[in-house]
């Protein structure tokens, strides 16, 4: 089977109601690849809804985030039922940042956890890879980057 390729881009933790005006502008108004791409962008959560409101159908819209449970009390998360029931179906998972930063420090065994409920529940995962500048510098990319992978591979085949 042939693999759809993927344009995506996260905004993280960017923007503004003008900004994300002006920028969905920029993609409605925008050429874009081929047909057979799927172009996926990941706005914070809280202007998914604005975001929705006006893009073209021709960009699909993810989650950066979702969970591992599908309800709870889990403030601040987002569950692959309440992502599906919104009508979404792309989540990004593994960011760096979620990884590395001390407040979170996700573990590659929890991305993989995250990204096997994700897959299950439907959703497609453009899941993210790679090393901090620390790791870069030493020469460790292939050996973190083959870790996360490991993760992953080894929850998606138990």
């Amino acid at each position: 089977m042939a693999r759809t390729p993927v344009l995506g881009g996260n905004w993280k933790c960017n923007g503004t109601k003008a900004s994300v005006e002006k920028l969905v502008s920029v993609f409605n108004a925008g050429a874009f690849p081929a047909a057979d791409m799927d172009i996926v962008i990941a706005p914070p959560a809280i202007h998914i809804g604005m975001v929705e409101a006006s893009l073209t159908k021709r960009v699909e819209l993810a989650t950066q985030n979702c969970y591992v449970k599908p309800s709870g009390a889990y403030t601040g998360e987002l569950s692959v039922p309440m992502i599906k029931d919104y009508g979404l179906n792309w989540v990004v998972l593994g960011h760096s940042e979620r990884r590395n930063l001390p407040s979170i420090k996700e573990s590659n065994e929890f991305v993989a956890e995250k990204t096997l409920v994700a897959i299950e529940g439907g959703l497609k995962v453009m899941l993210c890879c790679g090393e901090s500048l620390e790791q870069r510098e030493s020469g460790a990319t292939e050996a973190v980057v083959a870790e996360q992978l490991a993760a992953v591979a080894a929850v998606l085949s138990e």
